[in-house]
């Protein structure tokens, strides 16, 4: 380089979401050193019935979520009003929802470098957040109100729209978690 003249030296920004996870890792090692997350990893039983109890208890949970969203839509079950299916869908959802959540935690308790590293694992949980915030925001605020609207045919907009969401991010969850076994994006 001669005298007088410039130098320009543009350096790229690291940003993968492993770097943006980093302070997760010594948690996710860890678990992964414990003696039962390597005795439900080595059992030639356990995980299995975990994949099977997380699938079947999701599958559960998604068929309550769609029946009582297709009712929020205006889709499904129109003759009876939102509160009876409400009151009947409702405790087993979030019966459905334990069972998922706890399987779901005991096979990343299992495996959790194999999910640590997995973008759609953490896409997966983003949606999961994001619905479990529509269903709070849903029952905090339209849902107060639900006398008011119970039997209408046409549910306020509130209603239909958490409907929507509900129904769209809970889809979203299904299916990136069964992408999670086949992860495009891992690069050794």
């Amino acid at each position: 380089m001669g005298v007088g003249t410039w130098e320009l030296t543009l350096s790229r920004p690291v940003f993968s979401l492993a770097n943006l996870l980093l302070p997760l890792r010594h948690l996710f090692e860890w678990v992964d050193t414990l003696p039962g997350s390597i005795a439900i990893r080595e059992s030639q039983d356990l995980y299995s019935w975990l994949l099977v109890s997380h699938v079947v208890s999701m599958s559960a949970f998604a068929g309550l979520v769609l029946m009582m969203d297709l009712r929020l839509i205006g889709i499904g079950n129109m003759r009876t009003p939102f509160s009876q299916i409400h009151r009947t869908l409702f405790p087993w959802q979030m019966g459905m929802m334990i069972c998922s959540a706890a399987t779901g935690l005991l096979l990343v308790f299992a495996e959790p470098l194999r999910f640590y590293g997995n973008f759609l694992f953490w896409i997966k949980v983003v949606l999961m957040a994001m619905a479990s915030i529509n269903a709070v925001a849903f029952h905090r605020g339209t849902y107060l109100a639900v006398e008011k609207w119970d039997a209408d045919p046409v549910l306020p907009f509130g209603a239909r729209l958490a409907g929507v969401v509900g129904l769209t991010l809970w889809v979203a969850v299904v299916v990136s978690g069964r992408l999670i076994a086949y992860n495009w994006f891992y690069r050794p």
